[in-house]
């Protein structure tokens, strides 16, 4: 089985525990107004075995110590769940870990097709990197042009089969800070019982040049990175 790859990072630091090799996978149903990929939301890519990203990520193992491991992200790798599911296998056949950084957007809770293999890549995935975009529907649709109703059956979906995760939430200045919709975010992780870890993850810029690039607007030019106190606070409601 071939997967649609966008790149690949060696040493990553922030995508789950420890040292990670990354795999970013092709492909995106959303269209966060403050991702800094949109290179990887179309089709494209480049198609690689499960066996070529296996042997890449192989050589460092020595590096990823008890707690490191491979992380899938993109793009949503959900999408292509069945690579995913195999290219995990083949890495726990090899004891490597394995983390997934979702947005939970290509699960159905009513399709069984959807939950039989979610179940399945549960049984060979470590950890789940879960995004809120937004606790509010309205809020989330206006924000990634999709509602965040998959996301949270997601979210329930793997604290019933006590699956860890950690929660992750983007702070963005009149958007995602609200206090309340803070509130509101932390009383629905607090409904969850297998979440081991919420991160803030304050807004940044930094892939406006991509934008720039592909000739697409930049939907959040007037929007600044939030200020420390703003951070703490979120931390303050979300991370208790």
């Amino acid at each position: 089985m071939t997967g649609r790859i966008h790149s690949f990072e060696s040493f990553g630091t922030v995508d789950g525990p420890g040292i990670r090799f990354v795999v970013f996978l092709q492909g995106c149903p959303l269209r966060c107004q403050y991702c800094h990929n949109p290179d990887t939301w179309g089709a494209g890519g480049t198609e690689y075995s499960v066996e070529d990203i296996v042997n890449r990520a192989i050589r460092y193992k020595n590096y990823f110590g008890d707690k490191g491991g491979v992380t899938v992200t993109g793009g949503e790798p959900l999408l292509q769940i069945d690579f995913v599911t195999e290219l995990f296998t083949a890495l726990k056949a090899k004891n490597i870990n394995t983390c997934v950084d979702t947005s939970g957007i290509a699960f159905r809770e009513n399709n069984p097709e959807s939950v039989a293999k979610h179940e399945k890549l549960l049984e060979v995935a470590d950890l789940f990197l879960l995004d809120i975009k937004h606790i509010d529907e309205d809020a989330c649709k206006k924000l990634t042009g999709q509602s965040n109703e998959n996301t949270l059956a997601f979210a329930k979906f793997l604290s019933e089969r006590n699956k860890p995760m950690w929660i992750r939430q983007v702070l963005v200045p009149g958007i995602t800070d609200s206090e309340e919709s803070l509130a509101r975010t932390r009383a629905f992780i607090d409904g969850l019982q297998s979440v081991e870890k919420v991160e803030v993850l304050p807004y940044h810029t930094m892939g406006m040049v991509k934008y720039e690039k592909l000739g697409l607007t930049y939907p959040l030019k007037e929007v600044q990175a939030p200020t420390k106190e703003l951070v703490l606070r979120a931390k303050e409601i979300l991370c208790k």
